[in-house]
């Protein structure tokens, strides 16, 4: 029988963030939600906690479920001998939570580097490759997962930034399981999302008068 998460790894799972499935809360409930397939944890330090596509079904399910208005006694309470930093505290990573960006500037001169956000990501990419390795049935990581089909933006953004791309603008597109990508170097953020596991098509924008891409997970 598959073991319920104890009310310390139900609320870890509940206050998730939204965007990118970072998980708070005690280093022994994190380390339980890995065992159990609903979360995995980065392979570089600070080593910190993500939920599995898994988990976030879990979190659907759980914050569906009436709110308790009177307190509950933890039947399994897990002491927390390692907090996590708040993001903006100056511990671990100073930046927090990593965001992709979806929009970046203009291809004239680069601005000043940020070794800092070179860093970030550059761990966020190894993160979501750790997560292909972790979540997809073969162990493919040539292949995007799950959590990247459901945060397309994101997941693209990534790639493009991680890939040194500049001057391109992520956005929803009509099409549910794709992105639109705007910018004047098609061909190299077309380039870039492919060796990241997309697949990517042209087109013209007439009222505009401008390329630009469609973008799309590979399944196979």
């Amino acid at each position: 029988m598959t073991r319920q998460p104890s009310a310390a790894q139900r609320r870890a799972i509940r206050t998730a963030d939204a965007e990118s499935g970072l998980l708070r809360g005690p280093a022994a409930a994190l380390a339980s939600l890995v065992t159990q397939g609903l979360a995995l944890r980065h392979p570089r330090p600070p080593h910190r906690h993500y939920l599995t596509p898994a988990g976030q079904r879990l979190r659907e399910r759980l914050d569906a479920e009436p709110v308790r208005l009177v307190p509950q006694p933890d039947p399994d309470p897990e002491p927390d001998p390692d907090p996590a930093p708040a993001p903006g505290s100056g511990a671990g990573e100073p930046t927090g939570i990593f965001h992709a960006r979806t929009a970046t500037g203009d291809t004239g001169a680069p601005a000043d580097p940020d070794p800092l956000r070179e860093r970030e990501v550059r761990s966020a990419w190894a993160g979501l490759v750790e997560m292909r390795r972790v979540t997809n049935p073969d162990r493919s990581v040539e292949r995007p997962c799950d959590w990247e089909r459901t945060h397309l933006t994101q997941a693209a953004a990534l790639a493009l930034e991680a890939g040194c791309c500049r001057g391109y603008l992520v956005s929803e597109s009509a099409q549910p399981q794709a992105v639109r990508v705007d910018g004047p170097d098609s061909r190299a953020y077309a380039e870039t999302l492919e060796r990241a596991g997309w697949q990517t098509s042209a087109h013209a924008d007439r009222r505009a008068g401008a390329a630009y891409l469609l973008a799309s997970p590979r399944r196979v």
